[in-house]
């Protein structure tokens, strides 16, 4: 079922009055179970399989707090290693550890979450570190309270003649649609544009490693591609926007690439730190808390001036978002 015509009257008709499960608990997943609470209610139940535990969080305040001033701001990445960056600038990340800031958001987004034994094994830093972080729908822990959305914690299911089978349980779960919200595997789609067996060996790199993109964009060894959208950010729409006036500004001559050795090398530096901080998530290539740093460097390489505030405290300390990019021209 394509979900961007869940809005549809068809789709909402194929919905009402079935017993729907829901495999997924992250964006997608989320998104689809609120639409089928809303249309079948307690009567029927959404049930979600949720194999592995998310970050779900109801909005974007802590105790009070914008989490945007706790990580999109320079003094927030001051606290993360980069790649490849030096020995003081490392030893001052690992003096100023992000810890505190994410148990503090941690301490209260917990809370409606261990009601339904939901808190994750792994940080809020590492969620966002690799994207797999979400923002639970308007009512959604309302929902579970209602009883419109019943979680079943599962790491395997198989299908029965009756629905569904869970792992550990003594009786299938009648279930008469299951809907799949597991997003996808977009490092497959980067090999599937290839017939060249060759490139479709090296395009999106080996399950063990990140997708070796030059700037979450280009590949040392494939010329003349460049691939827009796959690294993800907290905000995909201007990421991905800023990539294209990077990769325009290449394609009118702006400036050169490096070699493949070089481009390589800023590769496995960008892996090590992926790594280094992920929960087994690294294939993303999530450049989320890193976002002002990978901007930086963007515009390095445009010769536009990275430093976007006014002063040195707003520099430091004011969350950098969109609009601190709308009027960049690359020379």
């Amino acid at each position: 079922m394509d979900y961007s015509k869940m809005g549809s009257t068809k789709a909402k008709e194929m919905i009402q009055g079935k017993r729907v499960t829901v495999v997924g608990y992250l964006k997608s997943a989320l998104d689809i179970a609120a639409e089928c609470a809303e249309a079948n209610g307690t009567e029927q139940p959404c049930t979600m399989i949720v194999r592995t535990k998310h970050w779900n969080i109801p909005d974007f305040y802590a105790w009070g707090v914008h989490i945007s001033k706790l990580y999109l701001n320079r003094f927030a990445e001051l606290l993360i290693h980069k790649p490849g960056e030096g020995f003081l600038l490392s030893l001052l990340a690992t003096t100023l550890t992000p810890l505190i800031f994410s148990k503090f958001a941690e301490s209260y987004y917990s809370i409606p979450m261990k009601k339904y034994d939901m808190v994750p094994d792994h940080s809020l830093f590492e969620a966002l570190v690799t994207c797999s972080v979400a923002t639970a729908p308007k009512d959604h822990y309302k929902r579970l309270e209602e009883g419109s959305i019943v979680l079943k914690k599962s790491k395997t299911f198989t299908f029965c003649k009756e629905g569904v089978f869970l792992e550990g349980e003594s009786s299938p779960m009648k279930t008469d649609i299951v809907i799949f919200g597991t997003g996808y595997k977009g490092d497959e789609k980067i090999n599937d544009m290839f017939k060249s067996k060759y490139f479709r060996s090296i395009a999106a790199g080996s399950t063990s490693t990140t997708v070796p993109l030059y700037r979450e964009c280009i590949h040392p060894k494939i010329p003349q591609l460049a691939v827009l959208g796959y690294s993800q950010s907290l905000a995909n729409l201007y990421t991905t926007e800023l990539r294209a006036k990077w990769l325009t500004n290449f394609m009118d001559g702006g400036f050169r690439l490096p070699s493949i050795e070089a481009m390589q090398k800023d590769v496995l530096e960008w892996e090590k730190f992926v790594k280094c901080y992920s929960i087994g998530y690294f294939r993303r290539s999530c450049i989320g808390i890193l976002n002002i740093w990978y901007n930086d460097q963007l515009c390095k390489d445009m010769g536009c001036n990275p430093r976007r505030k006014k002063g040195f405290l707003a520099e430091l300390f004011e969350v950098y978002g969109p609009g601190d990019y709308a009027n960049l021209h690359p020379k």
